[in-house]
């Protein structure tokens, strides 16, 4: 198994598709450290030779950031809107969507599951 900034990466699987296992790295940034590091994306992880695998962690240590490094500093930015109070700070203080999303209905993943509210009666016409 392949180990790069601190993720397993599987072996059976093509370039391109497991380097998008890394948090950070999504399908256009690991086609083109692909194309950077000039690797055929039709290789399989496994197939990489030790110095195909290097050039690959010395681009994602010197061109972008991921992992610990980027989930700390999404941490550090939620923190910095908390503080500062602004509307978007409120909102993730409330655990409510943070863009302008609609609330009456949907927003279950952010909201959580749907409560019901005790002692409330439907009205029936009679």
């Amino acid at each position: 198994m392949a180990r790069i900034s601190g993720v397993n990466i599987p072996t059976n699987k093509r370039v391109h598709i497991a380097l998008t296992y890394i948090f950070g790295i999504g399908s256009k940034i690991a086609n083109d450290i692909c194309i950077e590091a000039k690797i055929d994306t039709s290789k399989r992880v496994s197939e990489l030779k030790d110095d195909e695998l290097n050039k690959i962690r010395d681009l994602i240590d010197k061109n972008h950031s991921v992992e610990g490094d980027l989930r700390r500093k999404i941490s550090m930015d939620i923190k910095r809107l908390n503080d500062l109070g602004c509307y978007r700070g409120l909102r993730h203080r409330k655990k409510l969507p943070v863009r302008g999303q609609r609330t009456h209905t949907n927003a279950r993943t952010r909201k959580g599951k749907a409560v019901a509210i005790a002692g409330k009666k439907k009205v029936t016409k009679g």
